[in-house]
């Protein structure tokens, strides 16, 4: 059996409306033989499902053994077509695959010449009556004929619903998504052949305010109309007959419009609907609209238009709630027992004109009560004006909630667990990742990471979904991207965000602290307006994240897409720092949040220029190999000159002539490994020194956002794997499962969001769901478990599978959807064995390290290796017996001393067996 599986374009299956004009194709081969990898490719585009006998583009036989990223090489593409594609492959054992199934990708409006549709407001401009209301938008058309498709391309500013004869078109929500509004807008396609017909037809669509007319930065003097004062719709119904002509509905003058039930409705506040409002089938054919007013025209530069790159968001999941509670102060809440992102639905029964409040937060406070003070300016509720016919159901539209707990403000009649729903929604982006081991408070810390990472994966990276903020900070992403790349296949998510930043980026090379960007003001933390941009550690993510993306998913067209953006932020350091060299200047977050700060300070201990400067190393290594990859040769020769100088220039400031770092700080040391600042035996002395501050720490971490990414890592790849598990296995005060035993089932902000006592950390920053310290997981993937990738065959081409395994973790067991397939391993030691089970996918090779074992007692599936031809390549190290294999499934077992493996630390004598 050898075949094609998992066929796709630009990572989606069967894509409509996309924008690429040179679109990619991807496939997993299936095999059930060992050791296969492809040899060769044939790829064949076409107009015409039936036949290939006339293909649009025929690659003929490619010798080659890419499986991923195959760009299309055919003629220039055109508007609006579906072509269907289908692939045929070789492999090394002289097979060839039968034809894949037939897969299509379809095309978007390319021309920007093609947009005929006007943008329709139903404000006028000298009299916004409808500022917080979302207005109802209709129009009527015939079809006179019978047809064979119909694409309708749709966009907003604000948020839009859109219906055709009363039914609800596709399952998006919040489209078209937060982009910089006056510089990319994202247009939807949807199908809707199915839903039209010929005679009558009637088009609808609810307008929100959402991130383009909202609420934003609620701390901030200005928090609305940041793009723009006047919802709009946009929308272009092609519907195509038997005979090749088509029929075109536009929204122009010709549209009317009213107020809808929806009396208030933002991503902070929440959503106020009156139910007695409402118009039943006012988006179907023949309803009375004869009090409905006529829409106005807005000139808006149509060049914005962009076709969807990113992921829409949808509804995903479904939790029914664990119980209903009453409080101290006689408060009736719902527990969904998760903190969640989405909304409630809800089913209700009363008289007209009664009421349902909802209001929403993720924690109760130590006495068991309600607690919304940590939302600040954003509201979280949810008002439903009954209109009094029997059972009513109801879920808000353009707004959405962090939470765990619902308190029912007003409710008529008595509640019931079961007319309660919660609705997980966030962008659509498939789980390839899961770990798991002997551990249950690992395990359910790394539910926790998953859970911050769907909650916060709303459109764009957010930093909280709770409070009046909800911003895509770059830091965070950055820092978080690894771990992200393994929970979910999250390529096309930042695809988008990433072309987000680049489009943001400042004239001069800097980058704005969020993205999409709204000109932030932080009065808590900052005295200058005007500089409200390019911190280290976060503008870095213009540099950082492509890389990441790169090395996950093999992809070099986002790092060719992104390289003037890298370039230009490494230039902008440049120009800032001392001597181009020493970066000193500016504004800097530093190690947020760092537990060595001041009393009452945001801000680490560790000196911002050590960690800019370290930064920007980090920075122009990698711009240098992105150049070298790209082969923009004498660029990548520039950067690894500069890259050098910046290193002896950070040494000579930081480091004292008997080779100390200067700085006595945890993150100073974390960084100082992690980018390669220090080598030879001052690399030791700076390993050994953290360790030492650690246990001065009671093995605690004090780090911030930038250091505890690296902290586990760097102490794992510097022979110190007992401290690292000795940090990740801490239950008291500050480390991460200490959040899980106070029954956390996200990530929190602070190491301390609710204290040892049950109080709360300052309630001006404390979010419960907040993913930067889950960055363990990139850690806890890529060591405890041991999946990693080469970085000269990125993407998993070659796998690195080194796993570390500890005495106090019995088994670990983890698995990846990389894009050649699933990757698995399992380790696991008893009665003085190991075993470990490992799958590599098909056209991909990887190197095993089997740790401590010996030659002698070697077992594959049973039988001895030593003399197998297979294992030819196998190598007897200090760490243990490597081998090199190729695809398949594989069981290793060995004879074992369980005191040979790192065991936790209990003062700095002890050393790792690496050591020893």
């Amino acid at each position: 059996m050898f075949k094609i599986r998992k066929l796709r374009c630009e990572y989606l299956e069967n894509p409509i409306g996309i924008g690429e004009q040179k679109p990619r194709f991807s496939w997993v081969m299936d095999s059930d033989e060992k050791n296969i990898f492809q040899t060769s490719y044939r790829i064949q585009v076409s107009k015409d499902n039936d036949s290939f006998l006339n293909p649009l583009w025929d690659s003929e036989v490619v010798e080659s053994d890419n499986s991923v990223h195959v760009e299309y090489k055919g003629p220039q593409l055109g508007s609006r077509i579906r072509y269907y594609y289908r692939v045929r492959i070789s492999n090394n054992k002289n097979n060839e695959s039968p034809w894949s199934k037939t897969n299509f990708f379809e095309t978007g409006i390319l021309d920007t010449k093609e947009w005929q549709a006007a943008f329709i407001s139903c404000d006028a401009t000298e009299s916004p009556e409808f500022s917080s209301l979302s207005p109802l938008l209709r129009k009527e058309f015939n079809i006179n004929e019978e047809f064979v498709s119909a694409r309708v391309y749709v966009t907003s500013l604000g948020l839009y619903e859109l219906w055709l004869n009363g039914q609800r078109v596709g399952e998006d929500l919040l489209t078209p998504g937060w982009t910089n509004y006056n510089k990319r807008l994202q247009y939807q396609t949807y199908n809707v052949t199915a839903i039209l017909k010929k005679g009558a037809n009637a088009v609808g669509a609810m307008l929100g305010n959402g991130w383009y007319k909202g609420h934003l930065a609620g701390w901030m003097e200005d928090t609305k109309e940041r793009y723009g004062k006047r919802t709009a719709l946009f929308l272009q119904l092609h519907i195509t007959y038997s005979d090749g002509s088509e029929q075109v509905i536009l929204s122009d003058k010709s549209w009317k419009t009213i107020a809808g039930p929806i009396l208030m409705s933002e991503l902070y506040l929440g959503e106020s609907y009156d139910a007695r409002l409402e118009s039943p089938g006012w988006n179907n054919p023949g309803f009375n609209d004869t009090v409905w007013v006529p829409v106005y025209e807005l000139e808006v530069d149509r060049g914005i238009l962009v076709a969807q790159d990113g992921v829409p968001v949808r509804k995903i999941e479904f939790i029914s709630p664990q119980k209903m509670l009453k409080t101290a102060r006689g408060e009736t809440i719902i527990d969904m027992g998760q903190n969640m992102v989405g909304w409630v639905r809800f089913t209700v029964r009363g008289a007209k004109g009664s009421h349902v409040v909802l209001k929403h937060a993720e924690v109760l406070d130590k006495d068991g009560n309600f607690y919304t003070e940590n939302l600040r300016f954003a509201k979280q509720t949810i008002e439903y004006i009954l209109k009094g016919k029997g059972e009513e159901c109801f879920e808000p539209h353009f707004t959405y909630q962090g939470f765990r707990y619902v308190k029912l403000e007003e409710y008529p009649g008595e509640p019931r667990l079961e007319d309660f729903t919660g609705i997980v929604i966030h962008s659509v982006m498939k789980k390839t990742g899961n770990f798991e081991c002997s551990n249950d408070l690992i395990n359910q810390l790394q539910r926790n990471i998953l859970w911050s990472q769907k909650g916060n994966f709303v459109d764009i990276p957010t930093d909280c979904p709770q409070r009046d903020e909800r911003l895509g900070w770059t830091g965070d992403a950055q820092i978080f991207a690894r771990t992200a790349c393994f929970n979910m296949d999250t390529a096309p998510f930042f695809k988008k965000w990433l072309r987000d930043l680049k489009s943001e980026q400042l004239e001069n090379g800097g980058v704005p602290f969020v993205i999409p960007s709204i000109n932030l003001v932080m009065p808590l933390i900052m005295e200058d307006k005007d500089i409200c941009h390019s911190s280290s550690g976060w503008g870095d993510a213009a540099v950082i994240c492509p890389w990441t993306f790169y090395l996950c998913y093999g992809d070099l067209r986002i790092l060719e897409d992104q390289y003037d953006s890298m370039k230009a932020w490494v230039e902008y350091i440049y120009c800032q720092a001392e001597n181009g060299l020493f970066w000193n200047t500016g504004f800097h977050f530093g190690d947020w949040l760092a537990l060595d700060a001041k009393e009452g300070s945001f801000f680490g201990a560790t000196p911002n220029d050590l960690v800019a400067t370290a930064f920007y190393s980090y920075s122009t290594s990698i711009l240098a190999k992105t150049a070298e990859l790209l082969q923009k040769n004498e660029d990548a020769k520039h950067y690894r000159e500069l890259h050098e100088k910046i290193v002896k220039t950070f040494q000579r400031e930081f480091f004292t002539p008997s080779g100390r770092l200067a700085a006595p700080t945890q993150t100073a040391h974390i960084l100082v490994l992690m980018f390669n600042l220090v080598k030879g035996k001052d690399r030791k002395r700076t390993i050994d020194t953290l360790v030492k501050y650690l246990e001065e720490n009671k093995w605690h971490l004090n780090t911030g956002f930038l250091g505890t990414p690296y902290l586990c890592y760097v102490l794992s790849s510097n022979g110190r794997t007992d401290v690292a598990y000795k940090l990740l296995l801490q239950t008291d005060y500050p480390s991460w499962l200490y959040q899980v035993s106070k029954g956390a089932t996200t990530i929190w902000e602070h190491w301390d969001g609710i204290k040892e006592d049950g109080s709360f950390w300052s309630a001006e920053v404390n979010s419960f769901n907040h993913y930067a310290y889950g960055s363990i997981g990139d850690w806890l993937y890529r060591v405890v478990a041991g999946i990693d990738t080469d970085e000269t065959k990125a993407g998993y081409k070659h796998i690195i599978l080194k796993p570390q395994p500890c005495q106090k973790l019995e088994w670990t067991t983890a698995e990846f959807e990389s894009m050649y397939g699933l990757i698995k391993i399992k380790w696991y030691h008893e009665n003085g064995m190991m075993r470990m089970d490992v799958t590599v996918p098909h056209n991909t090779t990887a190197s095993v390290m089997l740790p401590y074992a010996k030659m002698d007692g070697l077992m594959e599936n049973e039988e001895t290796v030593k003399n197998q031809p297979l294992y030819s390549k196998a190598m007897e190290k200090d760490a243990g017996v490597e081998v090199e294999l190729g695809s398949g499934t594989y069981s290793f077992s060995y004879p074992l001393d369980i005191d040979i493996l790192p065991d936790v630390p209990t003062s700095i004598t002890d050393r790792s067996p690496q050591e020893s």
